[in-house]
């Protein structure tokens, strides 16, 4: 495994590639009716957006670069079409995920506890849930009282972005940021990708695996994102050698539940009311860790489903 681990300073073309593609086909739809930049948005744009939420992984990890600051700069220039700046934010909750997973007030990946009552389990519910899942997302960065989010480099990406929202509407015109705009909403909503979201930590198969992978055929254009078991045991390993560690370790994967289709679980997760924002684990200290008799491996203390603790 020492071996997979490294840089891949390639990846800056397939930012390249990708922002690139998102900017020609703004000025390629700056004239067209808005149901077909909706559904160039939705076919098209929701892919190219949400490889471009991987690049920004990517870059958050610092698996392009060796210095942070290039890493940094890479993560704001795949963050362009999306519109809304975010790159920065998601470097500071998103490592807080990693070293502190399942704690509420560490985890923004984990719901509001007023966001799982809301939407609860019904269909109605987890529908207005994934189209509006930006908003609810943007929700949980308060609850986050020990990261400090303003800096530099947060208010640098949001001048960059801004300037650049502002040259695409100046030149191309509204079209050309609804476009965008509509892009990144469904990159991580109401569409088979979202459920890249309940893919990795929801309770779909298991009360007793928190954390899952994907391999389907979506992998290829999503650069192995769906490794995502593989990636948290190793977050130096970058996406193009994330398959090398199943393969050189299947022992450990072959033996966990794993998704095949997020299609099928966006569906799944929208009608089978066993499945809710509840179904997720939480922790009740901050990951203190107790070893083991038989395992150089750790156990967390305490842990229990999301529905538990609420009760």
């Amino acid at each position: 495994m020492r071996d997979l681990i490294g840089k891949n300073p390639f990846t800056i073309f397939a930012i390249i590639g990708l922002v690139g593609s998102m900017i020609g086909l703004s000025w390629l739809l700056r004239d067209q009716s808005w149901w077909i930049v909706f559904a160039v948005a939705y076919f098209y744009g929701a892919l190219a957006n949400h490889s471009l939420f991987v690049m920004i992984h990517e870059c958050t990890h610092q698996l392009l670069f060796k210095s942070r600051a290039a890493n940094r700069w890479a993560s704001m220039f795949a963050n362009l079409p999306h519109v809304v700046p975010g790159a920065m934010s998601f470097e500071k909750y998103h490592l807080k995920h990693h070293s502190y997973q399942g704690i509420h007030e560490l985890d923004a990946d984990l719901p509001n506890r007023w966001e799982a009552k809301l939407i609860n389990n019904s269909f109605f519910g987890k529908t207005l849930w994934l189209l509006f899942f930006p908003l609810f997302q943007g929700t949980r960065v308060s609850r986050l009282k020990e990261i400090d989010f303003v800096d530099g480099w947060l208010l640098t990406n949001i001048l960059v972005q801004v300037a650049f929202d502002v040259a695409i509407w100046y030149f191309f015109g509204w079209h050309a940021v609804g476009f965008l705009f509509i892009s990144f909403w469904f990159s991580i909503g109401l569409h088979p990708l979202g459920a890249r979201w309940i893919q990795e930590h929801y309770l779909t198969y298991s009360s007793e695996q928190e954390t899952y992978s994907y391999y389907g055929p979506l992998n290829t254009v999503a650069f192995n994102v769906g490794f995502h078991n593989e990636h948290h045991d190793f977050p130096s390993i970058p996406w193009n050698k994330l398959p090398q560690i199943k393969k050189t370790a299947p022992e450990y994967y072959d033996t966990l539940y794993a998704h095949k289709s997020w299609t099928k679980l966006f569906f799944r997760f929208l009608f089978e009311r066993e499945i809710s924002l509840f179904n997720r684990v939480l922790r009740k200290d901050r990951g203190r860790v107790i070893p083991t008799s038989d395992s150089p491996k750790h156990e967390v203390e305490v842990q229990q489903p999301m529905a538990e603790v609420l009760d």
